[in-house]
């Protein structure tokens, strides 16, 4: 079968969390027939942990859908009782987290209500693609690829394609024709190296801000103000960036990165920043008290409300590592560039 010839009119995303919930709000956006698949809930309705998500979807900000009423138009989905709506999917997004176990235990899952035409690929930030396809039957390997979404999905212009070393060219073809045609995305075609492209560039260049925010012993207001729109980036600065990311998969990132990069110049996989590469004690603290950004309501910085209703913005002490008052950054030498 020819790129041509491909379609996607009903797509299956794995996983309701973050990128997987918003994965699927973009693609209803489009018009595409979604399905949102996770595990069966515990207690209550056995999809309620989907049926939370879609709800959720309708509360955040930016808004993930471009009508709240759109978030009835996905199928919620669970392992236990619907892997056979997998059967009439043309392409199937896995989203969970970055954990290379789960998702073997998933695929395995999967695998057998996979259609012959249907293409699989992993929403994975960082993993390689090599080892995910290894965790899959063979008889996949050659329509299963990377498609990396960056949040939120919406609206970050950016996907990357990455193939295993069987991918079919034409399923490549196909997706990218998908993401730019359909989802209105920009495409860019990486390498199956660590952390591919972005994320590669983007966490080194936060490792490099968290290690000058120790060293200058700045607060994160002054680098979120020092590190957007005053050097062309977005307001969001670094460690907003990171909240709405989600601390854990940077986490997970730069563990990542570490395992697969070497700091010995003469080594074929060196990587200049690699003593850059650690989970920083105040990240640790984090982590330990599931302070993971948005995802969990705090991270670097923390909404909660004032004596009057009102929303309130806290931000974290890196020394202390406790929530405060924002204070407002001065940079006298701003000011003098202003006279």
């Amino acid at each position: 079968m020819s790129a041509s010839q491909i379609r996607f009119r009903r797509v299956a995303v794995l996983g309701a969390g973050v990128m997987g919930a918003q994965i699927a709000a973009h693609l209803v956006n489009a018009g595409v027939e979604t399905l949102l698949f996770d595990l069966p809930a515990k207690e209550g309705a056995k999809n309620g942990i989907v049926d939370k998500a879609i709800a959720n979807l309708g509360k955040l900000s930016p808004a993930p859908l471009a009508s709240k009423k759109l978030g009835a138009e996905i199928v919620a989905a669970n392992y236990d009782q619907n892997l056979e709506w997998l059967e009439g999917c043309d392409l199937i997004i896995e989203a969970i987290a970055e954990r290379l176990d789960w998702k073997k235990d998933l695929y395995t899952k999967v695998a057998p209500h996979i259609a012959k035409h249907a293409i699989l690929a992993s929403n994975t930030s960082g993993l390689p693609i090599e080892a995910l396809a290894g965790a899959m039957p063979k008889e996949l390997h050659e329509r299963f690829c990377g498609v990396h979404f960056f949040n939120p999905p919406r609206y970050m212009h950016l996907a990357e394609l990455i193939p295993c070393k069987d991918t079919k060219p034409e399923v490549m073809d196909a997706l990218e024709t998908f993401l730019v045609t359909t989802l209105g995305k920009g495409v860019v075609r990486a390498k199956d190296t660590p952390n591919f492209i972005g994320n590669r560039i983007g966490i080194g260049e936060m490792l490099l801000t968290f290690a000058a925010t120790k060293s200058g012993n700045y607060t994160v207001e002054e680098v979120d103000t020092l590190n957007a729109k005053l050097v062309g980036r977005p307001k969001t600065g670094s460690y907003r960036l990171g909240d709405m990311v989600g601390l854990d998969v940077v986490g997970h990132v730069v563990t990542n990165m570490r395992g697969a990069l070497s700091g010995d110049p003469k080594a074929p996989n060196f990587d200049p920043l690699f003593d850059l590469m650690v989970v920083s004690d105040v990240m640790q603290t984090m982590f330990e008290r599931k302070w993971f950004g948005d995802k969990t309501g705090q991270g670097f910085y923390k909404k909660t409300r004032g004596p009057k209703g009102e929303t309130v913005i806290l931000s974290l002490d890196l020394n202390t590592i406790d929530y405060r008052p924002r204070i407002e950054p001065e940079f006298p030498e701003l000011k003098a560039l202003d006279r």
